[in-house]
């Protein structure tokens, strides 16, 4: 059963990824040159280096579960975006950009992975000493 608190931490961190969301879209749109979407390339990336930074703390202190909602299921959820990934990546393939499709998809799938592994590690070295 789910406490309010709870509710609560995760739809203020959901609000606050959404509107961070939102402004990196904004700002991408505005200053980028969009032949590739690095808004959606930048929070995926940057969401999955903070999510293991994330991950190595709350494996540290699991006590602070209202903290690792608030973070891990409501900031970092609603900030990166696999969703809005998937449907740019088929509109590139749709459009004939098949090479932006396939570097989009290959940076979206590997950078996110190798950014979570090296938050986690950074966090790992300077929390577990």
């Amino acid at each position: 059963m789910m406490h309010l608190p709870t509710i609560i931490v995760v739809a203020s961190g959901g609000a606050i990824g959404a509107v961070l969301r939102f402004w990196v879209y904004h700002f991408s749109s505005t200053h980028l040159n969009n032949w590739l979407p690095f808004g959606t390339l930048f929070v995926n990336l940057t969401g999955s280096f903070f999510a293991g930074i994330a991950f190595a703390y709350f494996s540290c202190n699991p006590s602070f579960s209202l903290h690792k909602n608030f973070w891990m299921v409501g900031l970092l959820g609603a900030f990166t975006t696999y969703s809005t990934f998937a449907i740019e990546s088929f509109v590139l393939l749709q459009g004939g950009k098949i090479f932006e499709a396939i570097l989009s998809m290959i940076l979206n799938l590997f950078g996110t992975i190798m950014l979570s592994a090296c938050g986690y590690l950074l966090a790992q070295y300077f929390l577990i000493r």
